[in-house]
């Protein structure tokens, strides 16, 4: 895709017109050979165009700290499928059939994404294994806990587990579909619980893409809190993962504390907006309220109290040996095994991949702080929960900075109006990994097409491969390590 991709900054708008155009034959191609050479699939999807579908992809050079974006020319019918060269394309290349009919030939396991039962009506076929010693094992998607649902088959040979295919779909809302028909007020709270643990990370996406198309940006002051809220809420949900983790092991001191001290953290995303989650918060081109004053000072003294919270029960953690030798080598994910699943997040970092959006397409406050990827090249339990720690070492330190730095002004621009028939994508290096969005105009500046990334779409793969041959009781360990969305995935 060198010469027939239109290179751009994050965020950031284009025309449609502007985008490149091919054969859908030399779009897939194209992509493929882009892929090969190191570029990551962020997004492949289906816009409508009369009888036809136009495929749009979107790609990360991070090396170049850029993304790239092609479209086909209206098509119907089958077409070659990218998943035969690339692996990470399974998802994207199911959803589109499931959308849109695009039969991608030559994909190796084509089923709906979503949907649980056939055209028919009959249920849909799982991969089985022979053998008399193969045994088969269905969980979900109704659990015993208060959990959502998804369903886990387990081809099994004794306790080992030797493939497990994960079914998706339970909580489909038709979210983007959703957005397009709902009123502008609306729009904001379908957003912001798209996968309800990362509002403020589908958020500034979702602002990013209206402050590209609209040509503005967040005032200084606003985007340092966004920034101070997005790494509130990697604070808040990798000290969690960590309790839990502590928890699946029988390991209660690190359970108990990191459950309270996540809520601290909470409690300050409360503090900055009056929402724990923080909704309602999040505007184009800017935020609704300031952090000032005593609230800030309050805010700093308790932060750093959580932080020291937080590490103590680390240390904890990791100077137990019944709780090394239950993380160490279980659920190993290799680093080649990431890079062709295109995982990313915690979870690709924790395998040697140093992807992060923060540092390959940063933005707002992290353009001019740079954060540096956590990583880890073992791929095991112990590797993801050691880079959600590093990670909160991380954020500790670019928070300190942050608030030092903490420019004087307004905070909320005055938004334009939407441009007609112009694209635009946001990428954002949430909690659990990669988020994207991007939005494409019509004629009147109104929503022709929204599509929204979030990471579990592209790491639920990463867990079925890190069950191969591992006995079937680390499944729950190995689950909590990725802690995965299911309505992210679903939307």
């Amino acid at each position: 895709m060198t010469n027939v991709r239109a290179l751009l900054c994050n965020p950031a708008a284009i025309a449609w017109d502007a985008v490149p155009c091919r054969p859908v034959a030399d779009l897939v191609s194209e992509t493929a050979a882009a892929l090969q050479t190191g570029a990551r699939l962020c997004a492949w999807f289906g816009v409508p165009d009369g009888a036809n579908t136009v495929l749009v992809a979107v790609l990360a050079f991070d090396a170049q700290h850029q993304v790239g974006i092609a479209r086909s020319e209206p098509h119907r019918g089958p077409l070659p499928s990218l998943t035969a060269q690339h692996p990470q394309a399974q998802a994207f290349e199911r959803e589109v059939f499931e959308q849109y009919g695009l039969e991608p030939l030559g994909h190796p396991w084509l089923k709906p994404l979503r949907r649980v039962t056939g055209a028919d009506g009959g249920p849909i076929a799982f991969y089985s294994l022979g053998g008399g010693e193969v045994h088969e094992v269905a969980v979900g998607p109704v659990h015993a806990g208060i959990i959502e649902p998804g369903h886990f088959r387990f081809q099994c040979e004794g306790e080992l587990v030797r493939n497990l295919e994960i079914a998706l779909g339970y909580q489909h809302r038709g979210a983007e579909a959703a957005f397009l028909a709902a009123p502008p007020a609306a729009r904001w709270p379908l957003i912001e619980t798209l996968a309800g643990d990362t509002s403020i990370g589908h958020g500034l996406a979702y602002a990013g893409v209206q402050e590209a198309l609209g040509g503005f940006q967040a005032p200084p002051r606003a985007q340092y809190l966004r920034a101070y809220a997005l790494e509130l809420e990697r604070l808040a949900n990798h000290t969690g993962d960590l309790g839990a983790l502590a928890n699946d092991v029988a390991f209660a001191p690190t359970s108990a504390v990191c459950g309270k001290v996540r809520g601290d953290f909470l409690n300050l995303t409360a503090l900055l907006c009056g929402n724990r989650f923080g909704r309602h918060w999040l505007r184009a081109g800017g935020v609704r309220w300031d952090l000032a004053g005593d609230r800030l000072r309050d805010s700093v003294e308790r932060l750093h109290a959580a932080l020291a919270d937080v590490e103590s029960a680390a240390r904890w953690l990791w100077a137990s040996g019944s709780v090394r030798a239950r993380f160490d080598v279980t659920g190993t994910l290799s680093g080649e095994i990431a890079a062709q699943l295109g995982l990313v997040g915690p979870a690709a970092r924790a395998s040697g991949r140093t992807t992060d959006v923060r540092a390959d397409h940063p933005w707002g406050a992290y353009a001019e702080m740079p954060v540096a990827p956590q990583v880890d090249r073992h791929g095991d339990v112990a590797a993801r929960a050691a880079v959600r720690r590093l990670e909160i070492h991380e954020t500790s330190d670019f928070l300190a900075r942050l608030l030092h730095n903490l420019p004087d002004g307004p905070l909320l621009g005055e938004p334009a109006t939407l441009p007609a028939d112009h694209l635009a994508v946001a990428l954002v290096e949430g909690w659990r990994g990669q988020i994207c969005h991007v939005g494409l105009t019509g004629r009147a500046g109104q929503w022709r097409h929204y599509k929204v990334v979030d990471p579990s779409f592209l790491n639920w793969p990463g867990l079925a491969m890190a069950l191969r041959d591992q006995a079937i009781s680390d499944f729950p360990l190995c689950n909590k390590s990725f802690n995965l969305s299911y309505c992210g995935h679903d939307l």
